[in-house]
């Protein structure tokens, strides 16, 4: 069998759709069939990543009609480093997840698997699609689900939490759509790497509102500050395993179309500055604001933003090795972020509240589990020998190289910023005194497991970066060869 990126969303999405069936003949149908799914998402990520190492970009015209008037799925070293990311995450977050609320029906799990399957697969949709509709329809995929999940429970804060970001995802659809259509009004065509051909034609006045119309839209899908604030409730206010899906899967997506828009259809002067400002902003808004929560959650989510502030930042100094420290953030957020969630739920299990005073003397009641959230703290500030040093130390040195003295002491000093607040966290979990007695709730096998693993990745990658950097290191130069993209895409016609 030829393995195709549209197995990519195809997989997913029939398992979504076919849940709902398979729960009538068997009852763990809606737990079990995930995971096969994903694992399945996870083999054909590492065969389609091994293909385009080897032979280069794969261009997947769906039923044979060529762009404009076809769909193409396009996969590069960086489309394909960053759907695997994706697809590995699902399946650990799956994996950390499954049996997640034991005391859950199965009619309201099953809800919540279709969901997140199909989370999942819009995520890749959004990346490795090759015109900008789709994009727009992969989004509205993610978007809806997301709205779901975030009042998941039904509560008032959930609800609440819900109407917030479907009101500002609707303000991202609408401006997404009207940048689309000025865009295909000049161009005559929606496929991006036509698009990118025939920019330059395009007028100076409609190139910069369709830029802002995208920077709107797109700046609220990736977190940007101001038009974030959806995210912290959205954060809090999901279930934990879908706390941590926001952060290693649609925060990706969000960055990445963003990205791609920026990088390969616009050549509009001071993008690349608009990036670095709106990045650091994004950054210093979000680290202080974390610095003065006393939910541990919301603590999460704000340094959730900061880790997306900082990405922006490398993307916009735009030089390889910046691109390569933000596609290595990128990684390093997925993964460490993602413990965090994982970790901190366990807090929130056992304390029985959100608050940060519920992590009081945690270590004597799951040390296993203190552990691998302090590990993950000291990774996310970019302690050595932690993979996360290593993406905040290319990014500096990024910025050097290009003598921004200034932007390197913005990121220093907010970095001590996440520096107080985590190791205060910590603090508490070691040396403040423990305010309840009772049994603990540890973690089931499947959660050490995920847990586990996401703990081995940072170690091994802060011991031997070398592992992942070449793949990295690749997928840095596709996205900057805009030449070649469309070169690739249009030849293949």
């Amino acid at each position: 069998m030829v393995i195709s990126p549209v197995h990519y969303i195809v997989a997913p999405l029939l398992a979504a759709f076919a849940i709902p069936l398979l729960s009538k003949i068997y009852k763990d149908a809606a737990r079990v069939v995930p995971g096969i799914v994903l694992f399945y998402n996870v083999i054909i990520s590492f065969v389609l990543m091994k293909q385009v190492l080897k032979q280069g970009m794969i261009n997947e015209v769906i039923a044979g009609w060529q762009p404009p008037w076809g769909i193409n799925l396009v996969l590069t070293p960086f489309t394909g480093f960053l759907a695997a990311m994706i697809s590995v995450m699902g399946f650990i977050i799956w994996l950390y997840g499954f049996r997640f609320k034991r005391t859950l029906k199965g009619g309201v799990v099953k809800y919540y698997e279709i969901l997140q399957m199909m989370m999942i697969a819009g995520s890749i949709g959004v990346i490795i699609t090759g015109d900008l509709f789709n994009m727009f329809v992969f989004i509205e995929i993610v978007g809806i689900t997301a709205y779901s999940l975030t009042a998941f429970y039904r509560d008032r804060n959930g609800a609440e939490a819900g109407f917030k970001y479907l009101l500002l995802g609707s303000l991202a659809s609408t401006f997404l759509l009207l940048a689309i259509l000025l865009i295909y009004t000049q161009t005559g065509t929606l496929n991006m790497a036509q698009i990118a051909e025939r920019m330059p034609e395009v007028s100076s006045g409609i190139k910069i509102t369709a830029l802002v119309f995208f920077l709107i839209a797109l700046g609220i899908e990736a977190e940007m500050f101001p038009l974030n604030g959806w995210a912290p409730d959205a954060y809090e206010q999901a279930p934990s395993p879908t706390s941590a899906t926001f952060a290693a899967v649609v925060s990706i997506a969000g960055v990445y179309a963003l990205v791609r828009i920026l990088f390969t259809l616009f050549d509009v002067a001071g993008v690349h500055q608009y990036l670095i400002v709106m990045g650091f902003v994004t950054m210093l808004v979000a680290e202080i604001a974390a610095v003065s929560q006393k939910n541990l959650k919301r603590m999460l989510a704000y340094s959730s933003i900061g880790q997306v502030g900082l990405v922006l930042i490398a993307f916009g100094v735009g030089s390889p090795l910046a691109v390569f420290g933000a596609l290595f953030l990128m990684l390093n957020h997925a993964v460490i972020k993602s413990l965090l969630f994982m970790t901190g739920s366990y807090f929130i299990y056992n304390s029985g509240e959100k608050r940060l005073e519920g992590l009081n003397g945690m270590h004597k009641r799951l040390p296993y589990v203190s552990a691998l959230f302090s590990l993950a703290a000291f990774a996310i500030i970019g302690f050595p020998p932690f993979s996360g040093f290593w993406s905040k130390f290319y990014i500096l040195i990024a910025a050097s190289d290009q003598k921004m003295i200034f932007l390197i002491i913005g990121i220093l000093l907010v970095t001590i910023i996440e520096l107080v607040y985590y190791l205060r966290s910590v603090g508490r979990i070691y040396f403040a005194k423990e305010e309840m007695q009772d049994i603990a709730h540890k973690p089931s096998v499947n959660a050490l497991i995920a847990m586990s693993f996401l703990a081995l990745f940072i170690i091994i990658i802060g011991i031997y970066p070398d592992i992942i950097t070449g793949y990295i290191n690749q997928a840095a130069a596709a996205l900057l060869d805009k030449t070649h993209y469309v070169q690739q895409i249009l030849g293949s016609k």
